[in-house]
């Protein structure tokens, strides 16, 4: 008969063995102060499926105490739903302008707010379209609609209007332009056939299996590269949380997912 003894000396190195296996696989952190807190995150629509598929799934697992909620649109409405108070602990734009209006505003922690990941403007189609363009410069001969985002608050319109007003085709094009809310409207115009091509970012482009790229807008189309600043929000009231979520953006493994996606870290 198995003694006392040796059952409690197994027992303890069971929960040994567990102990150093969560060590080892850093699955889940021990600070229990964050349990029942939260971070609310606003992100550019085109964040939406790195952060729903990968990084808030990831980030929950090693705060299991922790949730984040996350609200999707372009930056331009983000900026107008913070500026009425959207209770936001994080802004990830897909533009500086957006959130250089709100740092202005002092309703950014300027001291937190960094130039993290870059994207490529391109120029789709249908999966199966025969249109004949190979450039921006090509959508001058197009007679359907165009899909790009609304340059008045979508950046991904602004900088698709820059690139075509910097390559001369602007004037030609502005009447066939189908404008969207924001990056996921347009895709899903040009996925579904309702436009003949589209402006979007390549990590739209990649996440849709019904659209191909035509080509990528020339280097000196652009001013500036397509940069995606992240930040704290001056009044958040989740501020353990919110600086655990951001540490864990700038972490490795969560530039190795943003990669993944097709973005490209700002260094």
């Amino acid at each position: 008969m198995v003694s006392k003894k040796i059952i409690a000396i197994v027992v303890v190195i069971a929960v040994l063995a567990v102990g150093v296996g969560v060590w080892a696989n850093g699955s889940a952190s021990t600070d229990d102060s964050l349990n029942g807190q939260e971070v609310n995150l606003a992100a550019a629509a085109s964040l939406k499926n790195v952060f729903d598929e990968k990084l808030i799934p990831m980030f929950e697992e090693k705060y299991p105490g922790v949730k984040v909620t996350p609200t999707y649109a372009s930056s331009g409405d983000l900026q107008k739903q913070i500026e009425n108070g959207l209770d936001a602990d994080v802004f990830m734009s897909a533009g500086n302008k957006q959130m250089n209006k709100l740092v202005n505003e002092s309703l950014i922690d300027n001291s937190t707010n960094i130039q993290f990941l870059e994207n490529k403007v391109v120029l789709i189609v249908p999966k199966d379209s025969d249109l004949n363009i190979s450039s921006f410069e090509d959508l001058k001969n197009v007679d359907g609609n165009i899909a790009m985002g609304d340059p008045s608050s979508v950046p991904a319109g602004q900088y698709g209007k820059e690139v075509l007003t910097n390559l001369g085709v602007w004037d030609s094009v502005e009447s066939k332009l189908s404008l969207g809310t924001d990056v996921t409207a347009v895709l899903n115009q040009v996925a579904q056939g309702s436009a003949e091509c589209g402006i979007v970012y390549s990590t739209d482009a990649k996440s849709n299996d019904d659209v191909k790229v035509v080509c990528e807008a020339p280097d000196d189309a652009l001013k500036t590269p397509v940069i995606y600043p992240v930040a704290e929000l001056k009044n958040s009231e989740h501020q353990d949380a919110t600086q655990k979520f951001m540490e864990f953006l700038k972490s490795k493994e969560a530039k190795d997912v943003f990669v993944e996606y097709g973005f490209t870290i700002h260094e």
